[in-house]
């Protein structure tokens, strides 16, 4: 492979002209795509395999009139102090509010006026107006929700407090500033790591194209895929993500090759064929971890995975081609390694020896036969590092101090991340409601409203659907099944069945005494379920528990029941492919195994501030809850592919060291050398895009942000940094050891650049000697 990548990059170099116009024309393509293609509607929610989207489903064949996963919006009206609402002025008021919000856009249902369904509260101070929508929340129009706004904020000029809640105002959170945050940190830290805005700024300029191709060809095939509005939200992050990282490790290998002394030419080349190695195989590792999302059967969630993979091999393509191109364009622009540009103080090189005047210097004095055998070029930079060896960088001190003491190092970071995933053992998980908005959104103060006028369950009500067409006597199954449900505990008020037109089905509304997200409500779902097959043996009929309380108990159950088999799938499928890439067994199941510790130790730490509140005021966390069920199984996702890329990018330059004949202990010095301060870079990087989600005013953004920023941090500075190469200390050679089976049934996918040596002739002619360092 890294003789394939190197006349790839050679080709691009040569040929970037071609190359460039390919991409431009490519991001054209994609763009015109995106513009000229009918907006996508948001694709509804559905998750197959569950009791609640069945019950939906049996609603909307035989009682599609009453719109059953349809959004909602409760209008909460509460009169003002000495005041109630059933006054004629204020009865009057919310009257004339209801019928508007009935007539304010086509996709509302109904809007029940709250003196007709008796929803006001015992004392007179509170009522609220349910509002049914004929579309689900993901499918409601922007122009829905401005008119339910406008019409909420003309009844406040009355004089009472109105409020809304449900689902019908949550839209997806607008990222941009937080992007633009990221984008800014990223041009920053490559300024520093790179000193010099021209080579910063390629992996910037080719990380937006990329993502730019990307998501504009996923609006592009949005209405003929289904995609929805919400699928390009995961590309972007990570498109963006593995954009910078691949083009940052790639730009640094050509800088470190000029710096041996290779002309452009042959260092582009040699940078794709060894840092382009490892390019593939991290960016194979990141599409298997988001194509495997298809493991938890949702579909929006296997949509968005294929659309971020998609963009993720975009990225790699980019990294192998553009990237070398470009390096073509820029010139003596791009310095070698330990060159500063003129921004960072860097001028004009110093004048050196001619390359035939030293080697004349060398035959004068050692006499002719010396002569002869002397180079005829050697390079100017070769030169002077023999005169004055390189002072030892930060990653070079640190990986020696690794070496000499690695059961310390290894035990200290162990334990640390050990204690930090402590608290994962207290791990609640459920999808956060209107209670965890902050207090000062509309949402939130409608939730207050109801829970302290007419309890904390009227905010998430049961709906239990009952199948009547196998009971002989559809009214009096129904009678039995409210019943029975009313003599389960913490149940509030369970409402009469509403039956259907054909009367083969009932809805019966059941009020929990319990808020939505507590164990007690989902707890009452579970024992009207087990309740069901006692009623099923006695009347005949089927009773199924929905609505978005159910729902959210059934999806945090899904992803739960699938997280064991999407680790196993990823982690599985990830330890084949990086045993291929480092030809050894020991090294895959350290990365993985440390994978997993840092994941636990993130998790923990989610646990502590969002359900404990340890140091919630510092990351503005208004209120303490459970975990966002599908937290494990996002950041597995994310954070294994992130992870990986940092492994494959480390370590393979620890193997290269060791393949071309250093000892196991100087090649983890020869790796940190050149891999450290690279990989810092792009752990920095992404920490500061996700930490960006964290000042969100959305719980479950920044939920998202701080989990994802931690896991980064811990993978990248405790394992990758730390736990790694103290393993790789303790093992010595048996790391880099494979059974000779096992070595004669894998590809020798090289690398490691071996495969290079050949091609010394090509980069500098017939006599296979370095050319000294040209422009283009």
């Amino acid at each position: 492979m890294a003789t394939f990548l190197y006349k790839l990059g050679r080709l691009s170099f040569r040929r970037r002209h071609f190359v460039a116009l390919i991409w431009v024309a490519l991001l054209t393509l994609a763009g015109v795509g995106a513009a000229s293609a009918p907006t996508a509607a948001s694709s509804s929610f559905s998750i197959p395999g569950t009791e609640a989207q069945r019950a939906f489903d049996l609603l909307e064949k035989r009682a599609p009139e009453a719109s059953a996963d349809g959004a909602s919006a409760r209008v909460v009206f509460k009169a003002p102090d000495g005041e109630k609402v059933t006054d004629p002025e204020n009865k009057a008021a919310i009257s004339r509010t209801v019928a508007a919000l009935g007539s304010g856009s086509d996709q509302v249902a109904r809007a029940a006026d709250p003196f007709a369904s008796r929803t006001v509260s015992k004392d007179g101070t509170t009522a609220y107006a349910s509002v049914t929508y004929k579309v689900t929340s993901m499918e409601l129009t922007d122009d829905s929700r401005d008119a339910l706004e406008k019409t909420t904020d003309d009844a406040r000029t009355g004089g009472m407090t109105v409020e809304v809640g449900g689902d019908a105002l949550q839209a997806m959170p607008h990222t941009g500033a937080t992007e633009i945050i990221g984008i800014a940190v990223a041009a920053v830290v490559l300024v520093i790591t790179f000193g010099s805005l021209v080579a910063a700024g390629l992996p910037l300029l080719t990380a937006l194209v990329g993502v730019g191709i990307g998501v504009s060809s996923i609006t592009a095939l949005a209405d003929a895929l289904d995609l929805g509005t919400t699928t390009s939200t995961l590309a972007m992050m990570i498109g963006l993500a593995v954009g910078i990282d691949y083009a940052l490790f790639i730009v640094s290998r050509y800088r470190a090759e000029l710096a041996e002394g290779r002309d452009r030419e042959d260092a582009a080349g040699r940078a794709v064929g060894t840092a382009g190695s490892a390019v593939v195989f991290a960016g194979l590792t990141v599409v298997i971890a988001l194509v495997g999302l298809a493991v938890v059967n949702i579909p929006m969630l296997t949509k968005m995975g294929f659309a971020a993979a998609g963009t993720v091999a975009v990225a790699v393509l980019i990294a192998l081609t553009m990237i070398p191109a470009l390096l073509g364009y820029a010139g003596r622009k791009v310095k070698p390694t330990g060159e500063k540009g003129r921004l960072f103080g860097g001028g004009r090189e110093k004048a050196a020896p001619a390359p035939a005047q030293a080697a004349s210097a060398q035959a004068a004095s050692a006499g002719t036969a010396s002569a002869q055998a002397a180079p005829t070029a050697v390079p100017a930079r070769a030169t002077s590092s023999q005169a004055a060896p390189a002072k030892a960088n930060l990653g070079t001190r640190w990986a020696r101090f690794v070496v000499r003491r690695p059961v310390a190092v290894l035990l200290l970071g162990v334990l640390g991340l050990g204690a930090a995933a402590v608290p994962v053992a207290q791990l609640e998980l459920g999808l956060p409601d209107d209670g965890a908005q902050p207090a000062s959104t509309t949402q939130r103060k409608a939730y207050d409203l109801i829970a302290d006028g007419f309890g904390p369950g009227y905010n998430g009500p049961l709906m239990v659907v009952t199948d009547l067409k196998g009971a002989d006597d559809g009214k009096a199954a129904a009678a039995d099944v409210r019943k029975r449900i009313s003599g389960l505990d913490d149940v509030l008020a369970v409402a009469p069945p509403q039956p259907n037109k054909a009367g083969d089905t009932a809805i019966i509304s059941v009020v929990p005494s319990s808020k939505p997200s507590s164990t007690a409500t989902e707890d009452l779902v579970h024992a009207i379920r087990d309740e069901a097959g006692a009623i099923r043996a006695d009347s005949g009929a089927d009773v199924m528990v929905t609505g978005s309380t159910a729902m959210n108990i059934d999806v945090s159950q899904k992803l739960n029941d699938a997280l064991l088999p999407y680790l196993a799938l990823v982690v599985g499928l990830a330890f084949l492919l990086l045993i291929v890439v480092f030809r050894s067994v020991l090294v895959p199941l350290k990365a993985a195994l440390g994978f997993l510790l840092s994941v636990l130790a993130a998790l923990g730490a989610v646990v502590a501030v969002f359900q404990w509140g340890w140091l919630g005021s510092l990351f503005g966390v208004e209120q303490t809850g459970p975990i966002m069920s599908m937290m494990p199984i996002f950041m597995v996702g994310v954070v294994f592919g992130l992870a990986m890329d940092y492994e494959v990018f480390l370590v393979t330059r620890m193997r290269e060291a060791y393949v071309h004949g250093e000892s196991p202990h100087e090649a983890i010095v020869t790796g940190f050398r050149h891999g450290a301060r690279v990989v810092t870079a792009a752990a920095v990087i992404m920490i500061a895009v996700f930490a960006g989600f964290i000042g969100s005013s959305e719980q479950m953004v920044k939920m998202i942000g701080f989990g994802l920023a931690i896991a980064v941090f811990f993978d990248a500075f405790v394992v990758r940094m730390a736990i790694v190469p103290a393993v790789l200390a303790l093992l010595g050679r048996r790391a880099w050891s494979l059974p000779r089976w096992l070595d004669r049934a894998l590809p020798n996918v090289d690398v490691e650049g071996e495969g290079l040596k050949d091609m010394a002739g090509t980069a500098s002619g017939t006599d296979g000697k370095r050319r000294v360092p040209t422009g283009v």
